[in-house]
């Protein structure tokens, strides 16, 4: 068994050097495939190979998206920059010699909403346990593909992402994959994090928040008469997931695995605040027996990226040098790329 090691800050000094990982790199070939996720779902996802496949098997990762309407590459439509944010870790990866699928999230993108038209159907194909299946459906589509090696693939799930993700390695049992990298994920309840990012934002609204989260508790359902400033936060369909995600406990789940996990978390998160809200994934990290690295990079946003000012969201540019450097690390040395 690996001996585990716990980094917590250890690293930072990557992030003011510019060190890069060092490998040759590989070109890239590209392949865009559609495959069945949970429920009657078709999903759309882009493959990306190093050209190394060409004679011998490779490492694959699924990369799961965050909230809301974020597509494949990392981009969501209520963000007004370019965030790109998994494609450019999927081309990171790629250079390295190892290969990644990354998908639509159901109802976004190229993937489809399926049989469900009506607002009833879009509830019940919107739920937490069907994305939670999707993400296993791509693992099973990323292992399809022969260039893959079926024994040295992984999880990457940035913020919700690795709620799901965390949630798929749960239920898949021995058939998980070999390792997982949460980005930027919460250790608390989703509630709870809700609950806080409305009392920084809107609080003036947070009683009338509170209301509408006990009701979805209580019913699965989102009540009639949610603000315009709430509707993003709690749409009218996505009652029956929400109820499922504010009652998940990431802490929880990851220890009733032992997968090894790399957690990868930005200093600057605005989002998912250092320490308060990931104190429960080191905690449950450090009770566990299974390898495990963290890495809370200065001056590194939510979207993984360098902060430059106070006021800088951080959405835009290129990945931080060291989340790509711990990235590269990890995945090198626990998928034997």
């Amino acid at each position: 068994m690996m001996k585990r090691r716990m980094l917590l800050g250890g690293v930072a000094s990557l992030a003011t050097t510019g060190a890069r990982a060092q490998y040759f790199p590989q070109t890239l070939k590209q392949r865009e495939v559609r495959f069945a996720g949970a429920a009657g779902a078709t999903l759309a996802g882009t493959l990306v190979l190093p050209s190394i496949t060409e004679i011998e098997r490779v490492p694959g990762v699924v990369l799961v998206a965050g909230s809301g309407p974020t597509d494949r590459n990392g981009n969501n439509p209520l963000i007004p920059v370019r965030v790109d944010l998994l494609k450019q870790i999927a081309e990171i990866l790629g250079h390295a010699g190892i290969a990644t699928l990354r998908y639509d999230k159901r109802g976004i993108g190229g993937s489809s909403v399926g049989p469900h038209k009506a607002a009833d159907g879009l509830e019940q194909f919107f739920t937490w346990d069907h994305f939670v299946g999707d993400v296993q459906e791509a693992h099973a589509e990323l292992l399809r593909h022969d260039e893959i090696k079926p024994y040295a693939t992984a999880f990457l799930g940035h913020s919700e992402g690795g709620l799901l993700s965390l949630a798929a390695t749960v239920a898949m049992g021995a058939r998980r994959p070999y390792t997982l990298v949460l980005a930027s994920t919460p250790g608390r309840p989703l509630a709870d994090i809700v609950r806080d990012q409305i009392a920084r934002s809107l609080p003036q609204l947070s009683g009338t928040a509170e209301r509408i989260m006990d009701a979805i508790r209580d019913t699965g359902q989102v009540p009639d008469n949610v603000p315009s400033a709430f509707r993003s936060v709690f749409p009218s369909y996505a009652g029956a997931f929400l109820q499922a995600a504010f009652a998940f406990d990431p802490a929880k789940a990851l220890m009733q695995t032992d997968i090894s996990c790399l957690l990868l978390q930005g200093g600057a998160d605005l989002q998912v605040v250092p320490m308060t809200d990931i104190q429960p994934l080191i905690d449950a990290l450090r009770a566990r027996r299974a390898a495990a690295e963290i890495l809370i990079a200065p001056r590194v946003s939510h979207n993984l990226k360098p902060v430059t000012a106070p006021d800088d969201p951080g959405f835009a540019g290129k990945l931080a040098p060291s989340i790509e450097v711990k990235l590269l690390e990890w995945l090198r040395r626990l998928l034997g790329a």
